[in-house]
């Protein structure tokens, strides 16, 4: 029992000693990490280096505690950085994972005080969580001195607060852009052309030229339209509307003006500012989907380029829309397919609020015989609304009172 004892009490003594041996080691380690921290964070760097360029200075085992606790603390702020993206920003867990590539949070303290920013400013948790999937390093900027003098800015162009916030999810980098160096400039050049009113225009649809500048493209290109005798309104025009093709590459712009000439184009009619626009990037793709849709119907290449004279515009629609336009007027009207052609205007109108409407008083009218079969396609298609309305439908009452409701499409034809 006393050798029991006497064991016992040597076990714990054994322990004891062990336990104390550790304590030590620990409190050794724990010394060794804080000289190692203190010296690595002593560093302008916010991460632990490893690559000490004098190694000498550390044991290679120091070196090795201090690899494996800088990967531990990178592990765990990078955690912090993914579940606050999905969290809080309500991004998904693939996107969270891509975006805390670009930032790295600390703490949520700035990233709240951005986020609670951005949504005193009107934006939903839909914009927000697309501002911070597009740009998350804007969790890590300064609201009061990056983004409000920006958003204090765009909310004096002439747009309204729903329209500033879609554009800005839409292109958020506009928000970490210098707004002396290249918002400020920009406008000032695009403010000598054109209005208040415009310039907001051109930042609702073409905000990209607040990002790449004016200087580089925009001015030579706009230089080449006014030596080719463009005037003044038609560039302003093209500014506002057809922003992107001034921005191409002046080379590309050259051979673009080139070719709109040769398609005979005068530079000097609106026309030819729809030219441009339709000939430009993705714009030609559809074009050249639209010309082989309309040969199927029957049009030539003269047909084609005569309508695009008439109205460029107007050939860049969808292939669905102007299949549906085409049974329309061809199948459904009986009108041929070159008078379409004289008329391109017809591809361009709204098949809901135009076409459709339209087409449906003119069909009850011919088949009560009230008026000409050989009614010109132009007749219905170029008068405004309240002349239409006038010649088509308040004339025609008396003999058919629900030719307004046809017009309105409360009634179909078949039940006038």
């Amino acid at each position: 029992m006393a050798e029991n004892q006497l064991g016992f009490n040597s076990c714990k003594n054994c322990s004891s000693s062990t336990s104390n041996m550790i304590q030590l080691r620990n409190l050794k380690t724990f010394r060794l990490v804080h000289s190692i921290f203190s010296c690595t964070f002593a560093s302008k760097t916010n991460r632990v280096l490893v690559g000490d360029p004098k190694p000498s200075h550390f044991s290679l085992q120091s070196q090795l505690l201090c690899r494996h606790i800088s990967s531990e603390i990178s592990e765990h702020q990078h955690n912090f950085t993914v579940t606050y993206l999905i969290n809080t920003c309500g991004l998904s867990p693939e996107g969270a994972i891509l975006a805390s590539k670009w930032v790295e949070l600390q703490s949520s303290e700035r990233a709240d005080s951005v986020l609670e920013f951005l949504r005193n400013y009107g934006a939903s948790q839909t914009q927000i969580s697309k501002l911070i999937r597009s740009r998350p390093t804007l969790l890590s900027t300064n609201p009061e001195k990056t983004l409000l003098p920006k958003l204090e800015f765009f909310s004096s162009l002439e747009i309204s607060n729903v329209d500033l916030l879609k554009t800005l999810a839409f292109n958020p980098h506009l928000l970490l852009v210098s707004l002396r160096n290249r918002i400020l400039p920009t406008y000032n050049f695009l403010r000598s052309m054109l209005s208040e009113k415009n310039v907001g225009v051109v930042f609702k649809h073409n905000s990209g030229i607040f990002l790449q500048g004016h200087c580089k493209h925009v001015v030579p290109n706009i230089g080449l339209l006014r030596e080719s005798g463009m005037p003044q309104p038609c560039i302003s025009f093209l500014l506002t509307r057809g922003t992107r093709v001034l921005m191409v590459n002046p080379e590309k712009f050259g051979q673009l003006v080139s070719e709109v000439k040769e398609m005979g184009f005068n530079l000097e009619k609106s026309t030819s500012v729809n030219a441009l626009r339709a000939l430009c990037g993705q714009n030609k793709l559809v074009l050249n989907r639209s010309r082989e849709v309309l040969k199927t119907w029957g049009w030539s290449e003269d047909d084609f380029l005569s309508a695009f004279r008439k109205n460029p515009w107007c050939m860049i629609i969808s292939e669905k829309k102007l299949m549906q336009a085409m049974d329309l007027l061809v199948n459904k009207m009986g009108w041929s397919s070159g008078m379409i052609a004289k008329y391109p205007v017809a591809l361009g109108l709204s098949l809901e609020r135009r076409l459709i409407p339209r087409c449906s008083v003119v069909k009850v009218l011919l088949l009560k015989g009230l008026i000409n079969e050989n009614l010109n396609l132009g007749s219905l298609v170029k008068p405004a609304e309240k002349q239409f309305l006038e010649i088509f439908v308040n004339r025609y009452l008396g003999e058919v009172p629900e030719l307004l409701s046809v017009y309105q499409g409360k009634v179909d034809i078949q039940d006038v």
